[in-house]
């Protein structure tokens, strides 16, 4: 048995959430907040059989997409030019999927 934790952008949750229940498998969501941007996400918890990982994060990948955001702080790269700092672009979404292992597994 295996637990996993998906990390999705807010802007894909719905998706992925709702594929994920389609699909028959049950989630447990978490609000979180990403370091880089501070800017919001999503945490899935699923608990799953080994033979049933890769489905899940096929359906996770195939509703986490990576775009492209300006980001206006001189503090992460951007330029600077007289005290003003001007936006850069930088990669946002996708997902970040960690799969452990689950000793023991018990819903009551």
């Amino acid at each position: 048995m295996k637990l996993i934790y998906a990390i999705v952008n807010n802007d894909d949750s719905h998706s992925v959430s709702s594929s994920l229940t389609k699909a028959g498998f049950f989630t447990t969501k978490l609000a979180s907040t990403g370091g880089f941007l501070k800017s919001g996400n999503t945490t899935f918890l699923i608990c799953a059989e080994n033979d049933r990982v890769d489905n899940i994060i096929n359906i996770i990948s195939s509703h986490s997409k990576k775009r492209l955001q300006l980001v206006p702080d001189a503090n992460i790269g951007g330029v600077e030019v007289n005290g003003a700092s001007f936006p850069i672009e930088v990669p946002v979404g996708g997902a970040t999927i960690f799969v452990t292992d689950i000793e023991r597994f018990e819903k009551v």
